[in-house]
């Protein structure tokens, strides 16, 4: 009976034992079902969602990056600058950018981080350069020159030679006071007391250079430099060896300067498209086709390494994208803007006796030329005023009387020369006369860097075959423009007068900007706007055609392709011409031998 007791406590044991255990398969329940539900959770978001470092990796492209490849016109669509693939290292995976997970049902390509884009883009070896444009506390950002020192034999050499310059004119006379020329006389009051050279029609060579010495943007860093000056004297070079010298001696200098160039750091930057240069001739001089001897000039400007860089010349080619027209030097040089600003009032108060006037002479060797038609119906009009040029001794030759007898005009006409351009055109609205143009290669399409696009505000156009299939009249197509509109384009040729002349350069201009300054400026644009467009991978215009080079500067903004254009039929090639044109060889010829009535 005793036991009872003994088995009542060993029932009270097992009971709890058996809460105990039933506590602990509980935990065990509790703790499994925990664990259940972080691992369903991990399975969800991690093994399903993906890890977006890793998903980013594997779906995004491989990054590209762009090379620059000089060897192609980046103007053309079909030379598009070249890609090669980067190979994915671990520095692209630094700093990922966080990003949600995407969905399953719809995975898409993680965009390559802003930051991989920015350092494709500082790979780019001009980058430096496009980054002083930002710091506004820098006045020359994003203007910078640097000017190459050249062996004097590109330069220096030749004015130390400098009568052997051109075969008619002793050039040492117009290559003095940094190439303005001998001062001229204000003997019967026509010029301005200062300011005023006998400046040859082709020393822009060495103005130009003498300008660049005093640009307050240069450089000798060339990283940071928004274009690249070459100070060789092109024209002064070919001048010594047009005539009676052979295609070796023509070619030397040129091809002698392109390995030295090529050699040079500062060309693997752009391969020379950042590069530009100054000829103080027309560019037929320098665009010679085969190496037959009795062709004309040399071949400068189809050198493959001068394709790339911009050349700066008195008259460029219409078919023809590496090479822009400057205007031609004028007489009046001034060294403060006072000067230009007293000029430009007394442009303003002349009495203009005469309705228009020309200065020059009959070609009559060229069938196609009107000058002939021009000059007679000047002899035959009472408010007309002829100035005829010829060999020998001749008012023509003085910058007095042309002057005189500009300021003395509302109208100036302005045929073709001996090739699309003259002097005259210039000398002509520094006397505040407006011109008169017969083909748009004379101007509009010319200097589209100095001049208004809308021609009209400044000049009157009448197409050659007016006067020479119609014989329209000069003096009844001028005498339909009333006196208001005479006075309003005259103010606007007047304005017009400090972009396209030549400050001096022993001196500065304080506020305005003379041709030089325009022409660096446009430089300037030019190579940022191509540097920008390699950077993002496009062209400047679509289907780019280069013998369609003219028309691309008469573009209005945001137009980017050409097409059919009322001038068109003045800058038809004869078939079988190359792309100097024979006929415009011809006329460079016919301009070298008519500078023999200019020598003194």
């Amino acid at each position: 009976m005793r036991r009872r007791p003994s088995a009542s406590a060993a029932s009270e044991q097992m009971e709890k034992g058996t809460a105990k255990s039933q506590h602990s398969r509980l935990c065990f329940l509790a703790t499994l079902s925990l664990f259940f539900w972080v691992l369903l959770l991990y399975f969800h978001f991690v093994v399903l969602g993906g890890n977006p470092l890793d998903e980013s990796a594997k779906l995004q492209p491989l990054p590209v990056r762009t090379e620059f490849t000089p060897s192609h016109r980046i103007d053309d669509p079909s030379l598009e600058p070249r890609t090669s693939a980067t190979p994915l290292r671990e520095s692209h995976l630094e700093a990922p950018q966080v990003v949600d997970p995407p969905k399953r049902e719809t995975p898409k390509v993680v965009e390559p981080p802003k930051r991989e884009t920015e350092r494709n883009r500082e790979s780019f070896p001009f980058m430096r350069a496009l980054r002083t444009t930002e710091n506004k506390s820098d006045p020359c950002g994003g203007r910078y020159i640097y000017v190459h020192d050249l062996p004097p034999r590109f330069n220096e050499d030749m004015l130390k030679d400098c009568r052997k310059l051109s075969l008619w004119t002793n050039m040492c006379r117009f290559t003095s006071n940094a190439g303005l020329g001998p001062p001229l006389e204000n003997v019967e009051g026509v010029f301005s007391n200062t300011g005023w050279y006998a400046t040859n029609q082709f020393a822009v060579d060495v103005i130009f250079n003498n300008r660049m010495k005093q640009y307050d943007c240069l450089t000798r860093d060339s990283s940071i430099a928004a274009a690249i000056f070459v100070p060789f004297y092109a024209g002064f070079d070919i001048a010594r060896y047009l005539w009676g010298y052979n295609i070796s001696v023509r070619d030397a200098a040129s091809l002698d300067l392109v390995e030295w160039l090529t050699k040079r750091p500062e060309w693997n930057i752009m391969g020379g498209k950042d590069h530009f240069l100054v000829a103080g001739r027309i560019t037929w001089d320098f665009r010679r086709l085969s190496d037959e001897e009795k062709d004309w000039g040399n071949k400068l400007l189809f050198l493959p390494a001068a394709r790339n860089m911009s050349m700066l010349v008195v008259e460029s080619s219409p078919w023809n994208a590496n090479d822009f027209g400057i205007p031609y030097p004028t007489y009046f040089h001034p060294a403060k803007d006072a000067d230009v600003f007293m000029w430009q009032d007394r442009m303003r108060k002349l009495e203009r006796k005469w309705l228009f006037s020309f200065a020059g002479a009959p070609r009559p060797d060229n069938p196609k030329s009107i000058r002939g038609q021009i000059i007679d119906q000047c002899r035959n009009s009472k408010v007309g005023k002829l100035l005829e040029c010829d060999f020998g001794e001749s008012k023509c030759h003085s910058p007095s009387s042309i002057m005189q007898m500009f300021q003395s005009s509302l109208f100036c006409l302005q045929p073709q020369g001996d090739s699309y351009t003259r002097r005259s055109a210039f000398d002509s609205m520094l006397a505040g006369c407006i011109p008169v143009f017969f083909h748009p290669g004379s101007a509009y399409t010319q200097y589209t860097w100095h001049l208004p696009k809308n021609y009209t505000k400044y000049s009157v156009f009448i197409p050659e075959d007016d006067i020479r299939k119609r014989n329209v009249s000069i003096e009844e197509r001028l005498g339909q423009i009333s006196h208001e509109q005479v006075k309003i384009m005259r103010e606007e040729v007047i304005n017009l007068i400090p972009s396209l002349i030549y400050a001096d350069p022993r001196s500065k201009l304080e506020t305005l900007k003379d041709a030089f300054d325009v022409a660096v400026q446009a430089v300037i644009d030019k190579v940022t706007r191509l540097r920008r467009n390699i950077i993002e991978g496009r062209t400047e215009y679509d289907n780019f055609i280069e013998e369609n080079s003219w028309k691309y500067a008469l573009l209005e903004e945001g137009e980017r392709e050409v097409g059919g254009h009322e001038w068109d039929p003045f800058f038809s090639k004869p078939k079988g011409e190359g792309d100097s044109g024979g006929s415009s060889a011809e006329a460079a010829k016919k301009s070298w031998k008519n500078e023999q009535r200019d020598r003194s």
